[in-house]
């Protein structure tokens, strides 16, 4: 006894339909997807962060920047620090003085001359024991001003001496803090800019993104309507493109639709219907 098979096919336009569907599908995943159209892309850095990296790196105003300063405080420092602190003046001042003091010890030699004269001991021992003692005090008393002198030149250029230390001392510790807030103004433009250039690439990318997927969205939209027709049920379609998709993820997005749709035209027998 013959054996008859019974199959409940789908309408005629519903056929149509998923041969159509079927054609479609095969023709545009023939061709390999360009990737590459969409790849993620790296902005450069900006114009102010390689200055900032430029200077950061250059001997003198970034690395090294308080150098300088501390080699010119130890110019200031030690025993001979002061000499670059005299007066150029100060001898002509201690000569000028001493000549003026000289002249004033002679003159207290010629009063001595004149009391000898007067009280009848001119030429005699006792005025000469006064001329001694004279002299001697005046030498002494001209000792002491001119160390007094040398003693106040040098006090004053070691006291300048200490000052210009410590000026350089500071330079050192304030000159790299402007270098560096210069260096950290730079990088955060540049940054910044860097940050505008990357966001403009990643809408590019996004951009190429959307139009690599175009077709592949129409198709799996299409499949969704057919299956739903189909079925008889509505149908639901997901979008293969999502904010700031990752290669992965459109990966898979592909394949899952590929699969999806397919499933849905095989059946439940595994034939499928527009074969």
């Amino acid at each position: 006894m013959a054996v008859t098979t019974q199959q409940n096919l789908p309408p005629q336009y519903v056929q149509d339909l998923q041969q159509d569907y079927g054609q479609q599908l095969v023709a545009t995943t023939a061709a390999p997807l360009n990737t590459a159209a969409f790849a993620p892309q790296v902005a450069p850095q900006d114009q102010a962060q390689q200055d900032a990296y430029a200077m950061a790196t250059k001997p003198g105003e970034g690395i090294g920047a308080f150098q300088d300063y501390i080699t010119n405080a130890e110019s200031y420092s030690g025993p001979q620090g002061y000499k670059g602190f005299m007066s150029p003046y100060q001898q002509d001042v201690i000569d000028a003085t001493m000549k003026e003091y000289d002249t004033q010890a002679a003159a207290g030699l010629t009063g001595i001359g004149q009391q000898a004269a007067m009280s009848g001991n001119l030429g005699g021992g006792r005025e000469g024991v006064m001329r001694a003692n004279y002299q001697n005090k005046s030498d002494m008393n001209r000792a002491l001003l001119q160390s007094g002198l040398l003693q106040q030149g040098f006090t004053q250029a070691n006291q300048l001496a200490n000052q210009a230390f410590g000026q350089q001392q500071s330079l050192a510790s304030q000159v790299p803090g402007l270098y560096q807030q210069d260096i950290g103004t730079l990088g955060s433009a540049g940054a910044a800019q860097q940050a505008q250039a990357q966001a403009e690439l990643d809408a590019q990318t996004n951009a190429a993104q959307l139009e690599a997927y175009a077709p592949y969205e129409r198709l799996g939209y299409l499949g969704s309507g057919i299956a739903s027709i189909a079925s008889g049920m509505p149908g639901q379609y997901h979008s293969m493109v999502q904010p700031n998709p990752t290669p992965l993820q459109n990966a898979l997005g592909i394949a899952s639709v590929g699969g999806g749709v397919l499933g849905n035209l095989y059946g439940s027998k595994g034939a499928p219907w527009f074969q």
